[in-house]
C-alpha cells in the first residue's frame, strides 16, 4: 500500500471506526473527505473538524483534492456494497482502494500497538487500557469500537506517545492487517460463521493473528481457550483470567454496589483495585487491560486510579434509569449480541439485583448469527423472568428464508415471552411493568432508548 498519499477518501465516513481514522489523519496534516448514506451527529462533528462529507454517491461530488490517483488513498468498510457509484469511479480510474483494516495496519507499523482481539470483551478491555495510558500521562493513539464515556469519543490522539491502542476486529479477518507489539485475546467462541464457515476456521484466524506479534512483544491470552498460538521467536506468552493465570484477581470483595480486588502479576500483587463500573465481567476485563499496561511499565498507582475512574463505553452495561431505594426501577443497556455475551450480561444484572424481577428486551443482530446460534440465545434469555424480542436487525445481510426472531422465542423457557415491533414496543412499555429492565443487541435498538425512557417517565406522571 502506498505511503506517499496526502489525501484520503472514506466510503462509509460516518462509521465510528472510520471516524477515528479520519481524525487521526487530519491530525497528521492530510486532507480528508468521504461519503456516508445519512447525516448524523458524528458526521456533523466530523464536518466541523474539517472532513468534507457528501451524502450522495454521485462521483462528481468528490472534491478536487481527492481526484488524483497518485496521491489519494481510498478507504471503505466491508458494509459498503461493491456497486457503490463512488467506489466504482475510484476503481475505474486507477485509485488504490483498501479496507479500513489496512489503514489500521499502517498505524500499528508506525507505533507500538496494543491490540485487543476476541469474540467479546475487546471494546471494554481496549477502552480500559486507553483510559489507563491517558490517565498515566503516557498517552496513546486509540481506535476503539465504542464511545468512551470518560472522553465522549472512540478516539484518542497523542503527538508524542509511541503507543496505539486498537480494537482488533476479527470480522472479515480485518485483524490480520495489524502488527501488534502486545496482543490480548479475550475469547474465541465461534462467531461470524458467514465469513469463516466453521469453528475451526475461526480459531485458525486467531492463530494467524498471534503470528503477527512482533519479536520482543507479548501475547496475553485468556486461560482455557481452544486456541493454539503460533508466536514468533522472541514473543513472550502470558495467560490471564478472573481467578487463575499469570495475571488474575484475588481477594475479590463485592458489596454495596462496589467491587474491589487485588491484581496478581508474575512479579507483584497490586492491592485494592476498585472498579468504576462494578460488574463481575469487568474483573477479568480489568485484569487483561492492566496486564497489557503493566508490560509497558505503566505505574501501579496510575492503573489503580484509572480503574476507579473508568466509566465504561457507551452501550456497555450503561445505566439509563437508576431510581433510589430498594425497589427503585432500573434500566440498563448493553451491546451484547453473541450468546455468551448475552448470558454474561444477564448474569451480571442478576448479580447486582439478585432478588428483583428481570425483563430483557433483545434485538437479534444478523440473520446468519440467529440461524447459527438460536438455541444458545434462547438458553441465555431464559435466565430472565420476562423476554421481549424485536425483529432481527439485518445490518449488511439479506433475509434468509425461515430465519426470524421466532426461532429464538419458541425455545425460550421463561413463562412470559413475546415479540414486538419497534413501534409497538414504545407504545407498550406500560404493559411490561418492569422492575429491572435490560435492553441488549448490536442493532438500532440503541435509537429506541431515549423513547423508552421518555415513555416510562410519561407514564409515571
Amino acid at each position: 500500500m502506498k505511503d506517499d498519499f496526502n489525501a484520503l477518501y472514506f466510503v462509509g465516513a460516518g462509521g465510528i471506526g472510520m471516524a477515528a481514522l479520519e481524525r487521526y489523519f487530519l491530525a497528521q496534516g492530510k486532507q480528508v473527505a468521504g461519503y456516508d448514506r445519512t447525516p448524523s451527529d458524528l458526521t456533523e462533528a466530523l464536518q466541523t473538524e474539517g472532513v468534507h462529507i457528501d451524502f450522495d454517491e454521485d462521483p462528481t461530488l468528490i472534491p478536487d483534492y481527492c481526484r488524483d490517483p497518485q496521491h489519494t488513498l481510498v478507504v471503505y468498510t466491508p458494509a459498503v456494497p461493491a456497486s457503490h457509484a463512488g467506489l466504482t469511479w475510484f476503481r475505474d480510474n486507477g485509485f488504490e482502494v483498501v479496507k479500513r483494516a489496512r489503514l489500521l495496519g499502517i498505524v500499528t507499523r508506525d507505533t507500538l500497538g496494543l491490540c485487543f482481539a476476541g469474540t467479546h470483551g475487546k471494546t471494554t478491555t481496549s477502552s480500559m487500557a486507553a483510559h489507563t495510558l491517558v490517565s498515566a500521562g503516557t498517552g496513546c493513539n486509540a481506535f476503539l469500537g465504542g464511545v468512551l464515556r470518560n472522553w465522549d469519543s472512540n478516539f484518542m490522539l497523542s503527538a508524542t506517545s509511541p503507543y496505539s491502542v486498537i480494537e482488533a476486529d476479527e470480522f472479515d479477518r480485518s485483524f490480520h492487517e495489524l502488527s501488534p507489539h502486545i496482543a490480548v485475546i479475550t475469547s474465541t467462541d465461534p462467531d461470524h460463521l458467514d465469513i469463516y464457515g466453521t469453528a475451526e476456521n475461526y480459531l485458525e484466524s486467531f492463530a494467524h493473528f498471534t503470528e503477527l506479534i512482533r519479536p520482543g512483544g507479548a501475547l496475553i491470552m485468556h486461560t482455557g481457550l481452544a486456541l493454539q498460538p503460533r508466536v514468533q521467536q522472541g514473543v513472550t506468552t502470558y495467560t490471564y483470567s478472573r481467578d487463575e493465570g499469570d495475571f488474575h484477581a484475588s481477594n475479590i470483595c463485592k458489596g454495596n454496589g462496589s467491587i474491589s480486588f487485588d491484581l496478581v502479576t508474575p512479579w507483584e500483587t497490586v492491592r485494592d483495585i476498585s472498579l468504576g463500573v462494578p460488574v463481575d465481567i469487568n474483573i477479568e476485563n480489568a485484569v487483561a487491560a492492566m496486564a497489557a499496561c503493566r508490560l509497558i511499565d505503566t505505574p501501579v498507582e496510575a492503573m489503580r486510579q484509572a480503574m476507579a475512574t473508568f466509566m465504561g463505553a457507551k452501550r456497555r452495561f450503561e445505566f439509563w434509569i437508576k431510581e433510589d431505594g430498594a425497589n427503585g426501577k432500573v434500566m440498563i443497556d448493553d451491546y451484547a449480541h453473541h450468546p455468551d455475551e448475552l448470558r454474561a450480561s444477564i448474569t451480571s444484572v442478576r448479580d447486582l439485583y439478585p432478588n428483583r424481577r428481570l425483563t430483557v428486551i433483545f434485538q437479534p443482530h444478523l440473520y446468519t448469527r440467529t440461524r447459527d446460534f438460536a438455541p444458545q440465545f434462547a438458553q441465555a434469555l431464559s435466565l430472565a423472568d420476562e423476554v421481549v424480542l424485536l425483529p432481527i436487525y439485518p445490518a449488511r445481510e439479506l433475509p434468509i428464508e425461515g430465519v426470524s426472531s421466532e426461532m429464538i422465542l419458541q425455545q425460550v423457557t421463561s413463562t412470559k415471552k413475546s415479540i414486538y415491533s419497534k413501534e409497538n414496543l414504545i407504545k407498550s412499555i406500560h404493559l411490561l411493568n418492569f422492575d429491572v429492565l435490560l435492553t441488549a443487541g448490536a442493532g438500532d435498538i440503541a435509537n429506541l432508548l431515549p423513547q423508552i425512557c421518555d415513555e416510562y417517565k410519561r407514564q409515571q406522571r
